[in-house]
């Protein structure tokens, strides 16, 4: 009987799952191998042979060790420069401030001196006054000439910017650009104020202190106002000795108050006038009174 070859048993085969990271086989390499092989290599071999990095030859220690020192040395020296330099600059500082305070320290005692000798001036002037001619006359001479200092009634008058000046674009006394909205007092509105106040009948006047003569100048330098070629600061105080109620009526009465009074209007300019019992003027400083005498021909033919 023919019987059907036999055929060897078929196994069955189980499929083994597949690891969870299969698909990071790349990543898993470089983690795995983060050095490359040839450096590795050559790290493990200089690790045997105790190599650290450092120089062998004696000629390569002493290169270093030069460098080194080279570089102490620059940094000392940098430091001891500076150490030095400090005290130096200090010192210079100290001395130049010496200096500042020693000079104006003299300068304050020149001043001094200035005023001392104008005192003895006006004092000499008095003398003189009185000593050529009566007292009466001497002492109106030297009111009116403004050598000596007065006191009595008379007016105040304050004459201030307005609150908003400004400094002007052009430099005109209110021109059309820049000025005419800056409501600064300017030289010729004290002129006109001065003035007034002699035309009103005032004996003596002042502004901020300065007393005023028949040769005084009001003039202006940039903004600020001269007199005397001493520069004044606003508010402008000036004071009047006279009839205070009759020199402050006829003042308010002149066009010069009312040339005032449209500064105020129109540039927004402060003015304030008031009547004082007793106010106190002093003497103008470097004063030359001289005095004529009348000429009298002693013979005629």
């Amino acid at each position: 009987m023919c019987g059907m070859p036999q055929q060897p048993p078929v196994r069955s085969t189980t499929t083994r799952p597949a690891r969870p990271d299969a698909s990071m086989s790349l990543l898993t390499n470089v983690m795995d191998h983060s050095l490359d092989d040839g450096y590795a290599e050559a790290a493990a071999r200089k690790k045997a042979e105790g190599d650290g990095g450092l120089p062998k030859t004696l000629r390569a220690k002493l290169g270093l060790a030069t460098g080194l020192v080279l570089a102490a040395l620059v940094v000392t020296v940098g430091a001891a420069q500076a150490r030095v330099a400090a005290p130096a600059l200090a010192k210079e500082r100290e001395e130049l401030i010496d200096r500042i305070e020693e000079e104006t320290s003299a300068a304050d005692k020149l001043e001094e001196s200035i005023e001392e000798l104008r005192g003895d001036v006006s004092a000499r002037q008095r003398e003189a006054l009185e000593k050529n001619g009566d007292s009466d006359r001497s002492d109106l001479v030297g009111v009116l000439s403004g050598a000596v200092a007065v006191h009595g009634p008379g007016v105040k008058l304050v004459v201030d910017d307005a609150k908003d000046a400004g400094t002007g674009g052009d430099g005109q006394p209110r021109g059309t650009s820049g000025f005419a909205d800056t409501g600064r007092v300017r030289d010729r509105d004290m002129q006109r104020v001065v003035n007034g106040l002699w035309e009103s009948g005032a004996e003596a006047i002042s502004i901020n202190g300065q007393r005023l003569t028949a040769l005084s100048a009001i003039r202006a330098a940039g903004d600020a106002i001269l007199v005397d070629n001493r520069p004044l600061v606003p508010p402008y105080t000036v004071r009047a000795v006279g009839d205070g109620g009759r020199l402050r009526s006829r003042f308010q009465d002149s066009a010069d108050w009312f040339y005032l009074q449209a500064l105020h209007e129109n540039y927004g300019i402060r003015t304030a006038i008031s009547v004082a019992d007793d106010l106190r003027l002093p003497a103008a400083s470097s004063v030359t009174v001289r005095t004529a005498q009348p000429i009298t021909e002693k013979g005629t033919s």
